[in-house]
């Protein structure tokens, strides 16, 4: 069933004035009931919230997704996973070397301590004890597998750069704070300096400089 013209347009004013609506206001506002908002939104696209139990919705041409496939509005949260454990699973499964929940709340800006422990309960996440908190890796055991050894290099003492190449990539990432980890050593090796972006994060690590994601 296709919806009226006027029915759409009016959506869409609605959220050129306001990004994101719950939907029983949004029906309201339409003057329809909430199964043809439903069907409204459906047929133009969209995204439900992974905060706020998804009760929050934008359209689909609105959010400007970071790299990590997030966006916020305020304090809503949305996904181009999906939902709060689709969500998860995906930023696990993309990590170089796990996450724990602390990492994960950072991210997403929302608690999920109950939401990991049910993922791994069923099967879709597998996880190890790091000093009193777990650090979740991949459901996948290839994936989960290269995520520990990955890990366990991270947590290997660093050997230390030489003073003029720790010089160097500071000096590379004032240049470009934009930059995460793989981008700086990409920049610095182009340059004829061979660095790896464990090596940097070491080097920030030990200065305790903190890097934004």
């Amino acid at each position: 069933m296709s919806s009226p013209p006027k029915a759409i347009g009016d959506m869409l004013t609605l959220f050129q004035q306001q990004p994101c609506w719950k939907i029983s206001p949004l029906a309201e506002a339409l003057q329809y009931a909430v199964p043809s908002v439903r069907r409204f939104l459906a047929q133009t696209g969209y995204y439900s919230s992974f905060t706020h139990n998804g009760a929050w919705y934008t359209l689909g041409s609105i959010p400007r997704f970071n790299r990590r496939g997030l966006w916020f509005y305020q304090d809503i949260g949305f996904s181009k996973a999906g939902p709060l454990t689709a969500t998860i699973v995906a930023l696990i499964q993309q990590s170089q070397a796990g996450m724990t929940a602390d990492d994960l709340g950072d991210i997403l800006q929302c608690r999920c301590h109950s939401v990991l422990v049910s993922l791994y309960r069923q099967g879709k996440l597998q996880r190890q004890k790091q000093g009193r908190s777990y650090i979740y890796f991949a459901g996948d055991p290839q994936t989960a597998n290269n995520q520990r050894r990955a890990k366990t290099l991270q947590q290997a003492p660093a050997k230390q750069l030489p003073a003029e190449i720790a010089v160097y990539i500071l000096a590379e990432y004032i240049k470009h704070p934009e930059a995460d980890f793989p981008e700086l050593a990409q920049r610095i090796s182009a340059k004829g300096v061979s660095v790896s972006p464990m090596q940097i994060e070491n080097l920030f690590a030990q200065h305790g400089i903190k890097k934004k994601a």
